[in-house]
């Protein structure tokens, strides 16, 4: 009998609420589809944090990788929450004569909350490209004040002289997505506090540059492959709807300008080198992503194609500019993954846009408004980001000891390791766990000794 009443009364209560839903209406439906379109390309850019956690894991060495894990970790948390309580409305508030906003702190006033967390996920990102440059010798916490600087204030400034329709905007300025607003932000404060860090220890030795080989690169390349994926959505859902012919055309320029990136810079390592490098060609596609992520709504198909063909040779000379000339000690290539693909893509609006750009009849007043707009972005976050670290580097070092760095920040900054040797391979008796393990992956392979031969049976 309960049953029965209980059935009765549910049914009743649908009925009822059913009866006092309002109509759906092509507006609202409309709205649906396009909230909907914007929450999945959030997802996808959240995503790509994986990749990146992948990517800089991947192109560093093995002692180094939960100390990086942890950095992309912290920066989408402690990133977002940051955002949410002041980024936001230094981007989207009301403008204080086109540099800041004023309003809008912790969404107040705010409803459009799907906005807000779609624009939080790509302070992240602009955040988390620091990550990759700075890796393997800075300590985790001057790399988390950086963070909150970059996505509470330095960032969003940036954001706001452009997506909040401040000064860059009424320029004329052009970024769809953010080649330079997120990439070259990004880059720009790596290569401020990689100057204040310096390099690797090994890295330059009597003027040589060394390499210093990542410990995993299928890792590496499954990171490429995440951030490839998640791409779709960080162009993708900019079209901010669910528009039929905008959404293809985003999606599509993406997907040839990252595959033309890949082939260009595995020809050019080819002919340049003697062989296809692996690495670089993975930057490669990563370089295309960047290089057409300011254009991706407003050139053609074949445009996009040799936008990210020039990204993937520009990519591989930056490289090389950057380690050898530059001394810019950069494990995962961010520098000019970010920063030099990101300048390309950027001018590359105003030569390949086909409404504005120089090779459409647009003349070079597009071209003009795009290099003041990258240089006006470079220029505020270098000083910005200088003076921070400055700051800090005052009040106390930002960089691991030597020791530390020797022995990797996994332990230095965890006291633990990613990969697990010890209970396998290491007699405890012979060797002393902490020195075996403070050394780079090699010469911990070499300093292992064997068990007695039960111990080696068991395994």
């Amino acid at each position: 009998m309960k049953t029965k009443v209980s059935a009765v009364l549910f049914l009743s209560f649908f009925l009822a609420a059913s009866a006092l839903a309002a109509e759906p209406t092509v507006q609202s439906v409309n709205d649906s589809v396009n909230m909907t379109w914007v929450a999945i390309g959030t997802l996808l850019v959240f995503f790509m944090h994986a990749g990146f956690a992948m990517v800089e894991s991947g192109f560093t060495r093995a002692k180094n990788t939960l100390n990086i894990l942890m950095k992309n970790f912290l920066t989408i948390s402690i990133g977002s929450i940051l955002y949410f309580f002041a980024g936001y409305a230094f981007m989207f508030g009301d403008s204080a004569g086109g540099f800041i906003g004023t309003s809008g702190f912790a969404l107040a006033g705010d409803q459009d909350v799907g906005f807000f967390v779609f624009q939080a996920v790509f302070a992240a990102t602009c955040a988390t490209i620091i990550s990759g440059a700075v890796a393997e010798r800075m300590k985790l916490g001057s790399y988390m004040i950086l963070t909150l600087f970059m996505t509470g204030l330095i960032y969003p400034v940036v954001g706001h002289w452009t997506w909040g329709e401040g000064w860059l905007y009424d320029l004329g300025f052009v970024d769809f997505a953010g080649s330079s607003i997120v990439h070259l932000t990004g880059a720009a404060g790596a290569v401020a506090a990689v100057m204040f860090l310096g390099p690797r220890i090994g890295k330059y030795t009597n003027g040589k540059v060394n390499a210093i080989p990542g410990h995993s690169i299928p890792l590496g390349a499954l990171g490429v492959f995440i951030l490839w994926f998640g791409w779709f959505g960080f162009n993708g859902g900019s079209t901010l709807a669910a528009d039929p012919a905008a959404v293809p055309h985003v999606i599509t320029t993406t997907l040839l300008a990252a595959s033309g990136g890949v082939v260009s810079s595995a020809l050019f390592t080819y002919f340049r080198y003697g062989r296809i490098d692996p690495s670089l060609t993975l930057n490669g596609a990563l370089g295309g992503l960047v290089g057409i992520t300011a254009g991706a709504d407003g050139v053609s198909f074949t445009g996009s194609i040799l936008i990210g063909f020039i990204a993937g040779v520009i990519l591989v000379v930056g490289v090389q500019f950057i380690d050898q000339v530059l001394k810019l000690d950069d494990p995962v290539g961010a520098l000019a993954v970010h920063g030099i693909c990101g300048v390309w893509g950027t001018l590359a609006v105003g030569l390949f846009n086909t409404s504005s750009g120089l090779f459409y009849g647009g003349g070079a007043a597009q071209l003009g408004i795009q290099a003041v707009g990258i240089l006006s972005i470079a220029a505020w976050t270098l000083a910005a980001t200088y003076a921070v670290a400055a700051a800090m580097k005052a009040l106390a070092p930002i960089r691991v000891s030597k020791e530390e760095e020797i022995s990797g920040l996994d332990y230095a900054e965890h006291g633990s390791s990613a990969y697990e040797y010890k209970e396998s391979y290491i007699d405890q008796d012979d060797v002393d766990v902490s020195s075996a393990f403070g050394t780079d992956l090699v010469s911990r392979l070499n300093n292992l000794k064997p068990g007695p031969s039960s111990k080696t049976e068991q395994v």
